[in-house]
């Protein structure tokens, strides 16, 4: 009885890894996450959300509706033109960025997968297209694919309360102007909102302050973050103007404490507010 169980364990560790057995159902880790996050990415492009590690009733979400799987954005393969992952081990959920550009449909798809003992629970998208706040995937894909997010130095990374409470300062300013002071705010900082940039112009010493709404007034409600500390990256998810408002993703990188980068994928599934851009935000 012993050697045939030591001898399927051996069997076993020889076979090839599946989609399942390459992820690690003890622990959450940030190689197991990376690799779920790449399986999600593969699947994607092939239209085939049976290539994923899914856990038994898992749920896909798209565009806040809950949505069966090979349907929405799975009806067929996508083509991939960049995309970039934070993993948050503390919570053991990833969050995607997606560029589609280069296609007759062409998308920017923010993604958060939850992982529970190994397999992904819950999927859930923010699908945008050419109806969508600011839409410009060729933009987007432009500046996105040449900025560097890569792993800070210790010495220049954020501690996970930082990174969430300036996500938090940061939607609080679309309320109460007063936030404004609150978020530490770098030089240079530039911002993809939908696809429209702070910094068209290539010009020295940009500034994310640029555009900034001032009215006020506007809640920002049902937060919740996935926060990468090694990239000094926190994903805000919030309903943008209330429980009604529109579904919104904004991503944040901090280096040395001050803010770099900001993302912005913000959904219209009624069609976009006629809401003017502030007379700061440069135009193309």
């Amino acid at each position: 009885m012993i050697r045939t169980v030591a001898a399927f364990v051996l069997l076993s560790g020889l076979s090839l890894p599946g989609p399942q057995s390459a992820l690690s159902a003890e622990s959450c880790t940030r190689q197991s996450l990376e690799q779920t996050a790449d399986l999600y990415l593969q699947a994607l492009k092939q239209g085939s959300p049976s290539l994923l590690p899914l856990a038994p009733g898992a749920e896909y979400i798209e565009n806040r509706k809950a949505t069966a799987f090979g349907e929405g954005i799975w009806n067929s393969p996508l083509q991939v033109d960049f995309s970039r992952s934070l993993l948050d081990v503390d919570i053991c959920e990833t969050f995607t960025e997606i560029i589609s550009a280069k296609t007759d449909h062409p998308y920017v798809i923010g993604t958060r997968l939850k992982v529970v003992d190994g397999a992904i629970a819950e999927v859930e998208s923010l699908v945008s297209d050419k109806d969508d706040w600011l839409f410009d995937a060729d933009s987007y894909l432009k500046y996105s694919s040449t900025e560097q997010w890569d792993i800070l130095p210790p010495e220049k990374r954020s501690d996970r309360q930082t990174l969430i409470r300036v996500a938090s300062d940061y939607f609080d300013i679309f309320e109460d102007y007063a936030a404004f002071d609150r978020v530490p705010w770098g030089i240079p900082c530039v911002r993809i909102e939908g696809g429209a940039y702070t910094n068209p112009k290539n010009e020295p010493n940009p500034s994310c302050t640029v555009g900034v709404p001032k009215g006020g007034g506007v809640p920002m409600t049902n937060r919740r973050y996935i926060v990468d500390e090694l990239l000094g990256a926190v994903m805000g998810q919030v309903d943008f103007g209330g429980p009604k408002g529109l579904p919104d993703a904004h991503t944040f990188r901090l280096e040395n404490g001050k803010l770099r980068y900001v993302h912005v994928i913000t959904l219209c599934p009624d069609g976009c507010p006629v809401i003017p851009l502030p007379e700061d935000m440069p135009r193309p």
